[in-house]
């Protein structure tokens, strides 16, 4: 019997292979003459953030396999985006018992220097994508926000907006490479968790994808936020003019839960 053919091995193997360099790379072969990378490969899943912990044993079972073994070999020969210890920056910013929004997307930024594992943002001094620019429009008509031009939303994540994509992997250049190989399954496992939270959440689904995943959210305790998505091919079929940041706090409100400070003129929490 291998080491793998346990659980309970498996999820010690991803507690204990969690070490990787925060500016590690991906392997890429484009970069290497030679050809594709032999050897070693570096985008190994890191650790499940703490406050998450069910989900390690989750990510570990053999169910997962196929995806585990596609990020390795998609890493021999293309760019994967974000960097490995970044995959579950959304859950790290934002631990389970501070989710009060969850805001899902489809699957990260495709371009280079992009994604950082935060659902439509990017990182801090990158100009941001056409989608995040609608979301930072409207924002400034529905809230009042003063413009602006950094596209990162890491004050909202602390500030406990969960920034959840559907998938959270992408090959560079290639929308939607990584989807149907099996992080589907393990976000819905993740929304199931904020479902079961006793304190209530707002689930902003926007878009027909997002849409979807209504079925898993019991609305008797959560609330459901829903627009178009902010991507300039549906952005002005029911998303600019809808006021999505203020009927989200409008629900949280009316359930006795602070309002998020969309603007990021309050303290960040601690």
């Amino acid at each position: 019997m291998g080491f793998f053919s346990t659980a309970a091995n498996r999820a010690s193997y991803f507690l204990s292979h969690s070490t990787l360099d925060p500016m590690s790379e991906p392997v890429n072969s484009k970069s290497h003459k030679g050809g594709p990378v032999k050897g070693p490969v570096k985008y190994l899943l890191p650790q499940v953030p703490t406050g998450w912990n069910p989900l390690a044993a989750t990510l570990a079972s053999s169910a997962y396999d196929p995806l585990r073994a596609f990020l390795v070999d998609e890493s021999r020969s293309h760019t994967i985006y974000p960097s490995a210890p970044e995959v579950f920056h959304a859950m790290t910013r934002t631990p389970l018992d501070r989710v009060r929004v969850l805001l899902l997307g489809q699957d990260p930024y495709h371009g280079a220097g992009q994604a950082h594992g935060l659902a439509f943002s990017v990182r801090s001094g990158v100009r941001p994508p056409p989608s995040l620019r609608n979301m930072l429009k409207e924002l400034e008509s529905d809230i009042g926000c003063t413009a602006r031009v950094d596209g990162s939303l890491e004050r909202w994540a602390v500030d406990g907006v969960l920034l959840l994509n559907a998938v959270l992997t992408v090959r560079a250049g290639e929308a939607n490479a990584h989807r149907n190989r099996g992080w589907e399954q393990f976000t819905d496992e993740i929304i199931r968790m904020v479902n079961a939270k006793r304190t209530p959440v707002v689930f902003a689904l926007w878009g027909a994808y997002a849409k979807r995943k209504a079925p898993l959210i019991d609305t008797t305790r959560h609330a459901i936020v829903e627009a178009s998505h902010p991507s300039p091919l549906s952005a002005w079929n029911g998303f600019l003019g809808t006021r999505p940041f203020s009927r989200i706090n409008d629900a949280l409100s009316a359930r006795g839960t602070a309002p998020i400070d969309w603007c990021g003129t309050g303290s960040e929490r601690t």
